[in-house]
């Protein structure tokens, strides 16, 4: 069986579980801490992987990972289940799927903004407030400071991006001047 229809079959039992027990938001953070653990420490699944690390040793780290104790039982219950099932090879594929069918499901749109500059909270929030009106759902934005930008931001949303950066506008003046 392919590792995607797998992990994308146990996150949608999880989701249906969590949405039941209006837990939901509480395992996407959970779910999305897990897949960044996953990416901030690559031993992690080689880790998780070893078949001569306990199963009880496997559980303490996947729990370390998306919180220790203040998981919820059910996230706990969710990482019991896949160990006991031996799908523990698959549990990042299982988070990401997660992560991908909640944004879907609550209609939650991932934004970056990226200027020269840090910006200020009030004009993060009306670049929010702009793309959550042209989207028409909620959006988890993500700011950046890049100073090879030189002036101006670039705010990348969906499939949109808008580019009013200095450096690309310098770009294509020198484009234009290369003609």
């Amino acid at each position: 069986m392919d590792i995607g229809v797998i992990s994308v079959r146990y996150a949608r039992a999880l989701l249906k579980s969590a949405t039941d027990a209006k837990l939901e938001d509480g395992v996407y953070r959970e779910m999305q801490l897990l897949a960044k653990s996953y990416v901030d420490v690559p031993q992690l699944r080689q880790t998780v992987d070893n078949p001569m690390l306990s199963k009880d040793k496997k559980e303490m780290l996947l729990l370390t990972a998306v919180g220790g104790s203040e998981a919820s039982p059910l996230t706990k219950a969710f990482i019991g289940l896949v160990l006991k099932e031996d799908r523990e090879n698959m549990i990042q594929f299982m988070a990401n799927s997660y992560v991908t069918l909640y944004r879907k499901q609550k209609n939650v749109i991932r934004g970056k903004l990226t200027t020269a500059v840090a910006v200020t909270p009030e004009t993060e929030q009306k670049m929010r407030q702009m793309v959550e009106s042209r989207t028409k759902g909620t959006v988890e934005f993500e700011s950046e400071v890049n100073p090879d930008i030189i002036g101006g931001f670039i705010l990348e949303y969906d499939t949109y991006r808008m580019d009013g950066s200095v450096k690309s506008k310098l770009n294509a003046i020198l484009t234009q001047l290369k003609k």
